[in-house]
């Protein structure tokens, strides 16, 4: 059986999303059967898998997409799965827009992906012998609390105790008020530090967007350069990456996947019954991550970048196993008063710059109305990349996910379904 271009006529109505400052994986079980009509199939050009598995994969892969559509209550999916570096199947269904089906390329924001990419940089600086991972943050940023304690290392692998600023009232209720304001990496740092520390460097693990602003600050004296030059550089042209780029507006280039959201209902005072479902495509990212790291992607993109980083394409072997291996398995705990202070464990834990939870290395990502999943099973080569939309049903009466991202339950069952040995967080 050849790979398979897979491509929606129609589906579901609109769409949704949050921040995710964790990571709760549930493993999805495979669905029963499909939603909606049967898949228009259309070959696609890549090298056919030779794989028994994988051909039995591509269907079942489809079938998932389909049945998710309504069990999730998504407006749009897209979804692409690679095995030893060649397309398995390449899928999207429903609307990007009422009547305006999506399709495989289309663009959308990748958060949390571009983290992966902000510590690859770091590595080959490394790797370069421009810096070392065990370097002192005062070196750049001396005016920063604990900045003499603090190393890029622990920035990279969110053991700095910066605390989150996604994760504070201030925050939140600035954000809701305005969703278009343009937030500096100044702004952002002084929420942060305006909460206090729940720990001191290098004493606990909690997931902060604060360590990779204050680290792409770093990056940017360590280099000279702007982040988002420094990426393209390090990471980006050396990976083929044609279709992602680090933008310093709300723009999103054609043809786009746009997202809907209603979570700004409680904040807003919108009384449960009415309706609220607002379009959050063009909402201002800046607050997202790192200054130069905000960046828009395609699947096809967030799939290569899953294969290059699982592999360790542009870094040494030591600075590989530095990113991908659970060093941190066994440190931290919760906290009091800190929301993403959590244990590191052998199933659930953190390299540099990415999840590792099971066999599998990953990213998350989900705000302003889009959630998306990038996974990697080195042991298997198989890379998966999901994005999905929330249609308007998704929501509860007080505008929240009936499920949060649920591009992960996706991705986790495609996972499950490819290498049923390797189970998300076992």
């Amino acid at each position: 059986m050849g790979n398979r271009m897979v491509q929606a006529k129609r589906l579901a109505p609109y769409s949704r999303r949050a921040v995710l400052g964790g990571l709760g994986l549930g493993v999805a079980g495979a669905f029963a059967s499909r939603a909606g009509p049967p898949a228009r199939r259309v070959a696609a050009a890549a090298t056919p898998v030779a794989s028994p598995v994988a051909d039995v994969g591509a269907d079942a892969v489809i079938a998932l997409v389909d049945a998710a559509m309504a069990r999730y209550h998504l407006k749009a999916a897209i979804a692409r799965v690679l095995i030893d570096g060649h397309e398995l199947v390449t899928i999207a269904r429903g609307e990007t827009m009422n009547g305006v089906p999506a399709t495989p390329e289309m663009h959308f924001r990748n958060g949390a992906v571009a983290i992966s990419y902000v510590s690859t940089a770091l590595l080959v600086l490394v790797d370069r012998g421009v810096v070392g991972l065990d370097d002192s943050l005062a070196t750049w940023l001396p005016d920063l609390p604990d900045a003499d304690t603090t190393t890029l290392r622990m920035l990279a692998n969110m053991t700095a105790g910066y605390p989150d600023y996604v994760n504070t009232d201030q925050f939140a209720a600035e954000n809701d008020a305005d969703p278009f304001r343009r937030w500096s990496p100044e702004d952002l740092i002084a929420v942060s530090l305006a909460q206090g520390r729940a720990f001191a460097p290098g004493e606990n693990w909690a997931y902060s967007h604060s360590d990779y602003v204050i680290l792409g600050l770093a990056l940017e004296r360590i280099a000279g350069t702007p982040l988002d030059l420094l990426l393209r550089e390090l990471v980006l042209d050396p990976l083929g990456l044609v279709n992602t780029a680090s933008v310093a507006t709300p723009q999103i280039p054609e043809p786009v996947l746009h997202a809907f959201t209603s979570e700004r209902r409680a904040a807003l005072g919108i009384p449960a019954g009415t309706r609220f479902y607002e379009e959050s495509t063009f909402w201002d990212p800046s607050w997202t991550l790192a200054r130069g790291a905000i960046q828009t992607t395609t699947v096809a993109d967030m799939a290569a970048s899953a294969v290059a980083i699982g592999e360790g394409t542009l870094l040494s072997p030591g600075s590989h196993r530095a990113q991908t291996e659970k060093a941190l398995a066994g440190f931290g705990s919760a906290l009091p008063g800190c929301v993403t202070c959590r244990a590191m464990t052998s199933a659930v834990s953190y390299g540099l710059g990415l999840w590792l939870v099971g066999d599998w290395l990953l990213q998350n990502p989900s705000f302003g109305g889009y959630g998306a999943f990038m996974a990697y099973l080195p042991a298997r080569r198989i890379a998966l990349a999901v994005a999905v939309t929330v249609a308007e049903d998704g929501f509860d009466d007080q505008g929240n996910f009936l499920t949060p991202n649920a591009a992960q339950p996706i991705g986790s069952a495609i996972g499950g379904l490819l290498a049923p040995e390797s189970p998300f967080g076992g």
